[in-house]
């Protein structure tokens, strides 16, 4: 038989001999497969997921370029800009991208994305109303930014939530969500706005 050997006193052997038999059953086990996983599961996860990423920024790309045109290739050109600051951003930090932590990443993606609909729908209503170009844009970011500002604002209130009370993979996702949603508020607004300001007789 088994022994275990250790300075134990009386009460701590059968506390040992209890968690040892917690569960147990008179049954015995057979082995019927046995199988080791190496480290590259985790590491062909994360690449399959980067693929995923890469392959959505690139559909959403095409879908603003066909639903917006001109205005919609600016708008992808910013959300290039966008990754690129966010993937420094975590090399910086530096951020541990964990499956949670790119699935945060990904969501961010879409919620800058989002922000720019907004924008362009509200100029487009704008020129239906009569407006002109110029005035319509300037009027499309103004009155879109509370609505941007409320939901990112909300969603960073959560990230804050989930990175304080949650633990390791959770906390990743929190953080690199809250990340993107900081990093997408100043593309949305900021880089799109340029790039429409200096490109502005090309897309007009």
């Amino acid at each position: 038989d088994p022994v275990i050997s250790g300075n134990f006193d009386m009460q701590t052997a059968k506390n040992l001999s209890i968690q040892l038999r917690a569960g147990a059953l008179p049954v015995p086990v057979t082995l019927l497969q046995q199988e080791t996983l190496g480290a590259t599961l985790g590491s062909e996860s994360i690449h399959k997921s980067f693929f995923a990423g890469i392959v959505g920024l690139f559909i959403v790309f095409v879908f603003l370029v066909y639903r917006y045109k001109k205005l919609g290739l600016l708008a992808g050109a910013s959300l290039v800009f966008y990754t690129l600051i966010n993937l420094a951003i975590f090399k910086l930090i530096p951020v541990v991208l964990t499956l949670p932590g790119i699935a945060g990443f990904i969501l961010s993606i879409g919620m800058a994305t989002d922000a720019n609909i907004l924008i362009f729908e509200r100029y487009k209503e704008e020129l239906f109303w009569g407006k002109k170009k110029q005035e319509a844009l300037e009027l499309g970011f103004e009155r879109a930014w509370n609505s941007i500002k409320d939901s990112n604002i909300s969603s960073l209130i959560t990230c804050f939530i989930l990175f304080e009370l949650g633990s390791g993979p959770v906390r990743g996702f929190a953080l690199t969500l809250a990340i993107g949603i900081l990093v997408s508020l100043f593309s949305s607004i900021f880089v799109v706005k340029t790039l429409i300001e200096v490109f502005k007789k090309w897309t007009y």
